[in-house]
């Protein structure tokens, strides 16, 4: 990427932002960078989407589970979860099963083929996981799992 020539304003009362510094931002971006590395991983060995493989892992995860439940985990909007578990549904990874009390509530499990790509997927997010923590070393992966909880629990929504 390319950055606009000239120096970013020094004068702290000036009314500009130099949106590289702004934390916010830069939270926002190291994520994205993170999600689409770690997309690029489980696309190329299961032709997932984001939404797929999340709603796999959080399947994986409950063993039996319903939609709402999946968006509520994976902070997904529910037509994202829907048209992710029709997309696993159509693989034969994962099963709905209609519950008896209730019947617009379905009951989402994994099959026996959806297990074995769980567990790969897994597999390969502790590799991940493992891979960041080395580049930002113990300290770092220490300070920045603090960094995030604090955020996560002040804003963390009641």
């Amino acid at each position: 990427m390319t950055l606009p020539q000239g120096l970013p304003a020094e004068n702290p009362d000036d009314d500009s932002l130099a949106l590289e510094g702004f934390l916010p931002y830069r939270l926002a971006r190291a994520a994205e960078i993170v999600s689409r590395q770690f997309a690029t991983l489980y696309r190329e060995r299961h032709g997932m989407t984001r939404p797929e493989w999340r709603t796999l892992a959080t399947v994986g995860q409950f063993n039996r589970i319903t939609a709402t439940e999946i968006g509520a985990h994976s902070s997904m909007h529910k037509t994202k979860v829907s048209r992710a578990i029709r997309a696993l549904e159509q693989r034969k990874w994962i099963t709905r099963q209609v519950d008896q009390t209730d019947r617009r509530i379905e009951h989402i499990e994994l099959t026996r083929e959806g297990r074995n790509h769980y567990r790969d997927l897994v597999t390969l997010a502790h590799t991940y996981e493992s891979r960041l923590i080395e580049m930002l070393g113990q300290t770092g992966a220490d300070r920045l799992e603090a960094g995030i909880t604090a955020i996560e629990t002040r804003f963390a929504v009641s």
